[in-house]
């Protein structure tokens, strides 16, 4: 059964939420014992596997005739995977305890500028979540110099996103709503346009070394040529015993979390869509 409740926080904003008891007491635990893991923690690969094989759902956040924050620790899609590690990596960096320190956080992660106003206010195009995550100072684009012709970041994304306003109907939270349609447009044309830098995936099966600006828990975007889209999948960096980086993720194949048996390198060359990866660390 979920709970439905009003929220004042900061500035005297007030949002619904969406959660169960068993939601609240699992955030409560895991932050916890995040706080009595030893100094040095990569709390980001720690946090990640303890939500290994929780069921993959889709859509777990459509689940409301208006936009509400919703918490749900029971299923998880790749996003909503990578946003609860987030939010209970930097509430425990910062010293929260509480249920309320854990959705002030997630609010942050997951809205546009930090605030929830309304449906189209969540990132919903990963660019624009590492755009407004970025501004927040939560996270930082993994960036090469040009004094080393960017390597490994050796190719350019240009974004044009545009799936959501041109297919509303397949989102039901936005169908038939014109305003919200159009607010989403507005953001869609705001990130056009914008070059960014990834790393190809025919690099990806070089070493550690090599890779070496990738890190155990940095965030992945993996970048997609698939028409209207940007970003087609996230998940964590995780360096593997056979010097080998693998994805921590919560996987439509698998149906749940994991941490994939295959290198990110043969994960992705299976597609010709897959053309790379964004990385992010955590601040």
């Amino acid at each position: 059964m979920s709970c439905l409740l009003f929220l004042l926080w900061s500035g005297a904003e007030a949002w619904g939420l969406t959660y169960t008891q068993k939601d609240s007491l699992r955030v409560v635990e895991l932050l916890r014992d995040g706080a009595q893991q030893p100094q040095g923690t990569n709390l980001m690969l720690y946090f990640g596997h303890r939500l290994l094989d929780v069921p993959y759902v889709g859509q777990t956040l459509e689940v409301n005739p208006k936009e509400e924050l919703v918490v749900n620790l029971r299923q998880l899609d790749c996003t909503t995977f990578v946003e609860t590690v987030l939010a209970l990596t930097l509430t425990t960096r910062q010293g929260g305890r509480k249920w309320d320190d854990y959705c002030r956080t997630l609010t942050r992660i997951r809205y546009r500028g930090g605030r929830m106003q309304g449906y189209p206010s969540r990132n919903h195009y990963f660019s624009q979540w590492i755009e407004s995550n970025v501004a927040l100072g939560l996270v930082s684009e993994r960036k090469a110099t040009p004094a080393g012709n960017y390597f490994p970041f050796t190719a350019t994304q240009r974004i044009d996103v545009h799936y959501m306003s041109q297919h509303p109907d397949l989102y039901p939270m936005l169908k038939g709503k014109q305003d919200d349609i159009a607010r989403i447009r507005k953001y869609e044309e705001e990130i056009n346009g914008t070059a960014v830098r990834y790393i190809p995936s025919r690099l990806l099966g070089r070493d550690r070394k090599a890779l070496r600006y990738v890190q155990d828990g940095d965030i992945l975007a993996l970048v997609t040529s698939r028409d209207g889209l940007d970003i087609s999948h996230v998940g964590i960096a995780e360096w593997g015993a056979d010097g080998k980086l693998h994805l921590l993720n919560a996987s439509s194949i698998h149906k749940k979390v994991v941490l994939d048996d295959i290198p990110l390198y043969d994960y992705m060359m299976k597609y010709d869509h897959r053309l790379g990866i964004r990385a992010l660390g955590v601040e």
